[in-house]
């Protein structure tokens, strides 16, 4: 392994001073590390960019030229352009900018470094991207509007963005009050859609709910994660750095659970600590690419949770 690499695997993974000497084990280890971050990064790219290509193409192919508008912040920024005038690549990134904020101190630097690339990058097809008007029909605009914008949040979201950033406020605040994140979407949905209703009319307020319906089903859809906690459950051979990786770098408590893995032809048993842990959807890319780096052959399930109450999720903020 020539010197660059070296240098390269101790900056990214190893984090530690350039003139310490690492065993070969140690540099194998941060190698492969590396390549798992690596290639998370790049299917993360992925990901992120063709979901705001699918975004601008609902925002500019249907949506903007009915003025029908979806929720969250997306909703803000459509409403304020179509009773202001003002471009919307700039409004996306204004409404945006305290959404980014709160999710560094909530979420972690990572995510709302992607999250604020995300966003510039969106406002950048929305300014140099054109394309047709697809149909004039209000309902197959709001339909497949909604379905093409709901398809980029998602796939921004499994990319560990958003573009959209209502849901790392619902998050916050549901932390604060004790409610839940679903509760909190709704209350900022009605003030959004009783606005549009005030000021462009109760039929787009109408098809505006249409819109939001279709993009927020495909969003559960592409993410698969339809409600808001998802509860994960890790058999690991190394079951003691999958408790601490949660503990220290998730933030969240884990339950552990003494059981029996069976296995062999003949069924034999052997002891084995099991984790259960709950986290929200937005932190399933950031647990996964953890796992992979302590066990990528961990026996992973996981169940969507309606609700949770006390614990961790609600009262630590993330380390990340």
């Amino acid at each position: 392994m020539n010197s660059f690499w070296k240098r390269l695997i101790i900056r990214t993974t190893l984090q530690k001073q350039n003139d310490k000497e690492y065993t070969d084990y140690a540099l194998a280890k941060g190698y492969r590390e590396f390549v798992i971050l690596a290639r998370r990064h790049v299917k993360d790219f992925f990901l992120i960019a063709v979901g705001i290509l699918s975004a601008t193409f609902g925002f500019k192919g249907f949506l903007l030229t009915n003025h029908f508008i979806d929720g969250g912040a997306t909703g803000i920024s459509l409403l304020v352009s179509a009773l202001t005038k003002i471009p919307l690549y700039l409004l996306i990134i204004g409404v945006n900018i305290p959404f980014v904020i709160l999710a560094y101190h909530i979420m972690g630097q990572s995510f709302a470094v992607k999250t604020a690339l995300a966003i510039a990058g969106l406002s950048l097809c929305l300014a140099t991207l054109h394309f047709p008007d697809i149909t004039r029909d209000n309902l197959l605009v709001a339909v497949f509007g909604g379905f093409f914008l709901g398809a980029g949040i998602g796939l921004s979201v499994r990319g560990g963005a958003v573009i959209d950033g209502t849901e790392v406020l619902a998050i916050f605040l549901s932390r604060k009050f004790g409610t839940t994140i679903g509760d909190i979407i709704i209350v900022i949905n009605v003030m959004i859609f009783s606005a549009a209703a005030y000021f462009l009319g109760i039929e787009v307020a109408l098809y505006s709910m249409i819109t939001y319906l279709a993009a927020s089903k495909t969003l559960d859809f592409i993410v698969e994660g339809i409600d808001e906690y998802i509860g994960v459950t890790i058999v690991s051979s190394r079951s003691e750095k999958m408790r601490q990786m949660i503990i220290e770098k998730m933030g969240r408590g884990v339950t552990v659970y003494s059981g029996k893995g069976g296995y062999g032809k003949r069924g034999e048993t052997k002891e084995v600590d099991i984790i259960y842990t709950v986290i929200t959807r937005l932190e399933l890319n950031k647990l996964n690419t953890e796992i992979e780096k302590i066990e990528p052959t961990a026996f992973v399930v996981m169940n969507s949770v309606k609700d949770t109450k006390g614990g961790m999720i609600k009262k630590r903020p993330l380390k990340h």
